[in-house]
């Protein structure tokens, strides 16, 4: 199988469209004007040596290793930072040049340990590489005098020696091996944006420095490996390298992370996965990661990983270990029999945002076919459900309308309620540097999150407007607009409709969306909404992207429709640069929707109702399909208490941690005859089920995912199910046990028939996106390689509509009893509800939940930095312990919701979005006050969750 290669042409591509051809050692190469001589020279299969440089950064010239001459000029031009010029001669490799590279290499070698065959880059080290290019076989300088190899020198301390950090969990710093290229400190700065390290000293004193002078765990690092990748020795190496050796083969597959859907290529030994290392090629990530994607996969093999399926009878007995066959035929029947006793809506199912593209399609196909109704949602329920209705109706698609590509031809960058450098931190790091190039900045967040302000970046509008007031801030942004003319007349009339735009006009033109006033409302001053909505509207190209601080809202739908006037109004549709991107949380959440995940569309988003669509399937899975929407999630939960609602299969959710009113959840769990949960750990849910069906990870099954963006990338098998069987091949058992015909034998066959029944995927299947690496649905005969950017020409539903938001305040409100508003949101290095990254070293960052309080609050309650607090609203209590800082503003407190026992969402409430009912998770009034232990409610919990995951058979073993 072999190692995936990549090239490394030193020096990144340049965009130029102009054309030079010149000669290097006598062959002729035409490259694009800025080109450097060594990416020219390895474009023509020429490679010249090098040390400092890489494609993933500029050019730095250090090495002296790259050097060439050539004809008419004096010296020796390094050839990483010399661009071709037309008519050049180039020559690589001369006398002059061989005895320069060696003597250089030399240099590098007499204060470079000697410990190659023990080094654990050995087989992996471009030092020893470049030595052997260069064909160094003496040198002549010794290892004796000033050196940074030896603790000791002539018996004396050495100074210059600096022992290994190990501190961080995932990679190791070895000073002693360093040569000083810098190529971690620049990617560190131009990849990933963090500017962590950095060179201290000069001349040989000259060493890499996490911060100011400290351990990495203790620096500004983010853990991206941006460095790890970069370095060419073994100065940064994966501890996984060193404990494993290096790998055999790789096989290319996607990050089952954040809706970034990063390209990685899993580097194996035997069916042991050593790393994890970004792919070049992947169009997402362009060979960047984060923390999670690049080193948080020990979930899979974690002690805790549940291998074999286990029933029992009820939820307060210990469960018992079953054979496939007994699990499923349980199942079966007990679905069988609720229906028959409870009817045939009775029963129902949760797709997950985890799973393929593939394994989704089978778990609603399987409640549509198999339970005979539309019973199933998804998490997209809580977080993007407001996307597709806003969208759809505004746009006529429910998805952001660019390619991650797009930033680079950005002029201001609007965010709203997104914090990509957390939630999304590889697209963010994209975003940052075209910052640094000079885009302009406007943030809406009640936070000041770290985008608003960090190296070389500052917002030049940071709204930080009060919780819930999303749409009336919004509207006031287009009320300057309008009133001022901003507005883009030529594009409105041209792909608009332009009565419905004059309606709206007048609508936002209104006194009461004066910034005036609603800066009042929401905590804003009135200049900064309009500074930000001239920036917007007159500096170029104008991107929106914003995240669950828009959807989990009232009035969710409603910003995301403000959201879509406000890109129109301004013509910032339709081309490179502009858009509406919704940055969506989970890997596959944008596939899960596209696969027919809601109970009131079959996939691609076509409307049970519609004779036309019901007919594909109804020929093709044989059966009458049920043409009323089933329930969604709060609807199943809100049956199940009524007693009408009996049996739930849920695949990949965790709906007890992640859904809004937690002891709403517990109750509806509680009622339920059968809940079959299907995950790779017992998760919070599990504490409720009868049936646990053990699932496979992201490297152990086929399949594809859909990112953000729309690309489809494929998800491929590196490793054997350590449960037995791939996710699809469970649903598929389940299906076949409950009386379905199906017999798929590869997740291929899944997507050929998803390619046969929608549209927008008619032209995908798994020989195609070997061709292409990857596609943006729509992919058909109208857009064979895909859709990158939207809208281009027009709107898919014709004619953009303008549609008036008028602000509703929240139900929830704060007062006396209540008188702060809780936020919630993500952390860098947990995932949405930590099942996965809590089950690695990603914990040392994160090991509990935290509640952010403004100074001034914290002061009035007599709170210290630490102190153990009881965070109550109407909906429940818990405790956590306190942290001041000035990002949230007075009278507002903020936390994440990655600990069950922490359980945040205990404290939130069953408000929902008026269109979709996604949970308002953003707007909690809350009373904060000290504590001195855990509230009664996470007492009782603890006990019910101990006492649920007894497993029967372990405890005989004992």
């Amino acid at each position: 199988m072999g190692l995936v290669q990549e090239i490394d042409y030193g020096t990144p591509a340049s965009t130029s469209e102009k054309q030079v051809t010149l000669t290097v050692d006598g062959f002729t190469v035409t490259v694009p004007e800025g080109t450097s001589i060594m990416r020219a020279s390895m474009e023509a299969g020429i490679a010249i040596p090098k040390l400092c440089a890489t494609d993933m950064v500029d050019a730095f010239g250090s090495c002296r290793l790259c050097l060439v001459e050539i004809d008419g000029r004096n010296g020796t031009p390094s050839s990483c930072t010399t661009p071709v010029a037309p008519g050049m001669v180039v020559h690589t490799q001369t006398g002059r040049l061989k005895d320069i590279r060696r003597g250089v290499m030399e240099l590098y070698i007499s204060d470079h340990p000697l410990d190659c065959l023990t080094c654990a880059a050995n087989g992996d080290c471009e030092l020893q590489t470049q030595a052997g290019v260069v064909g160094l076989r003496d040198v002549r300088y010794g290892y004796e005098g000033d050196n940074h190899v030896f603790k000791k020198n002539d018996g004396a301390e050495n100074f210059k020696w600096m022992a290994k950090d190990e501190s961080n969990p995932y990679f190791t710093y070895d000073p002693s091996k360093c040569i000083v290229c810098s190529r971690c400190v620049r990617a560190c700065e131009e990849v990933q944006g963090t500017f962590a390290l950095t060179i201290e000293g000069r001349g040989f004193e000259s060493r890499v420095s996490p911060g100011m002078h400290q351990l990495f765990i203790d620096s500004e690092c983010v853990s991206c490996g941006a460095c790890v990748q970069a370095c060419p020795t073994a100065t940064l190496s994966e501890k996984s390298v060193i404990k494993i050796g290096q790998p055999e083969h790789s096989v290319v597959t996607t990050c089952a992370y954040c809706g970034v859907g990063c390209s990685f290529k899993a580097e194996m030994r035997g069916d042991e996965l050593v790393r994890m290392v970004p792919y070049k090629d992947g169009k997402a990530n362009r060979g960047h990661s984060c923390v999670k994607g690049r080193f948080a996969y020990g979930y899979s093999t974690h002690k805790e990983r549940i291998l074999n399926p286990m029933i029992r009878e009820k939820v307060t007995d210990p469960w018992r270990e079953v054979s496939w066959e007994e699990a499923l035929t349980h199942t079966a029947n007990e679905f069988r029999r609720i229906q028959y006793q409870y009817g045939r809506t009775s029963i129902g199912g949760i797709t997950s945002s985890r799973c393929t593209n593939e394994e989704t399609y089978l778990v609603q196909k399987l409640i549509r076919q198999g339970f005979r109704n539309n019973n199933v949602d998804t998490c997209a329920r809580v977080c993007h459900s407001p996307t597709g209705y806003g969208l759809g109706q505004t746009f006529g698609t429910s998805a952001g309308t660019q390619d991650f590509d797009s930033i680079e031809k950005t002029d201001v960058v609007m965010i709203i309620g997104a914090n990509p450098t957390d939630a999304h931190p590889v697209f963010a790091s994209r975003m940052k540097k075209r910052l640094r190039k000079g885009a302009k900045l406007i943030v809406l967040d009640p936070r000041r999150t770290d985008i608003v302000r960090s190296a070389h970046i500052e917002a030049q509008h940071h709204l930080p407007l009060k919780p819930g007031t999303n749409v009336a801030v919004v509207t006031a942004l287009a009320h300057v607009i309008v009133t001022e003319g901003l507005f883009d007349e030529a594009f409105i009339r041209e792909r608009c409709d332009w009565d419905e735009f004059q309606d709206w006009a007048s609508f936002v033109a209104l006194p009461e969306n004066s910034p005036e006033v609603v800066g009042q409302l929401a905590s804003v001053d009135p200049e900064e909404i309009r500074g930000a909505a001239r920036l917007f509207a007159t500096g170029g190209n104008g991107a929106i992207y914003y995240g669950l601080g828009v959807t989990e809202h009232s009035q969710g739908s409603t910003t995301v429709i403000a959201i879509a006037n406000l890109a129109m109004a301004t013509g910032n549709i339709g081309r490179p640069g502009v858009g509406v991107n919704p940055l969506r949380g989970q890997n596959n959440v944008q596939g899960s929707c596209d696969m027919g995940s809601f109970p009131h569309e079959l996939p691609g988003y076509r409307h049970v109702s519609g004779d036309a669509v019901r007919d594909i399937y109804e020929s093709l899975w044989g059966v009458k399909l049920d043409d009323e929407p089933g329930l969604r999630i709060p609807n199943m939960l809100d049956a199940a208490v009524d007693g009408s609602f009996k049996g739930l299969y849920v695949q990949g959710e965790d709906i007890l941690q992640s859904d809004p009113d937690t002891k709403h959840v517990a109750a509806g769990l509680a009622a339920m005859e059968c809940v079959v949960v299907h995950d790779l750990f017992l998760n919070e849910t599990a504490n409720y089920a009868h049936v646990f069906l053990p699932g496979s990870t992201f490297l152990e099954k086929d399949g594809t995912f859909t990112n953000a963006e729309r690309r489809i990338n494929r998800v491929r098998k590196v490793m054997a199910p350590k449960n037995g069987l791939a996710d699809w091949e469970v649903t598929q058992k389940l299906a076949q046990t409950m009386g379905l015909t199906w017999n798929y034998q590869h997740p291929s066959e899944i997507m050929d028939e998803i390619a046969k029944t929608t549209p927008s995927f008619a032209s995908v299947s798994y020989d195609y996106l070997e061709k292409m690496g990857s596609v943006q649905w729509p992919c058909n005969e109208k857009a064979p390689e895909g859709t990158p950017i939207m809208h281009i020409s027009g709107f898919v539903r014709g004619k953009g509509k303008f549609i008036r938001t008028e602000y509703v305040a929240t139900d929830e409100r704060t007062g006396p009893r209540f008188p702060l508003l809780l936020t919630t949101g993500r952390i860098l290095s947990q995932y949405n509800v930590g099942a996965q990254t809590r089950r690695t070293d990603n914990i040392m960052w994160h090991s509990e939940d935290r509640l952010e309080i403004h100074p001034h609050d914290a002061e009035n309650r007599g709170l210290r930095d630490g102190d153990w607090v009881r965070l109550t609203s109407r909906s429940g209590e818990t405790t956590l312990r306190a942290l001041i800082t000035d990002k949230v503003s007075p009278g507002v407190v903020y936390t994440t919701f990655h600990h069950p026992d922490t359980q945040a969402n205990v404290i939130t409430t069953d408000f929902s979005d008026w269109a979709t009912n996604c949970p308002e998770y953003k707007v909690t009034a809350v009373q904060v006050g000290a504590s001195n232990g855990p509230s009664e409610w996470q007492i009782d919990y603890d006990e019910q969750a101990r006492n649920s995951r007894r497993i029967a058979t372990l405890e005989a073993a004992e």
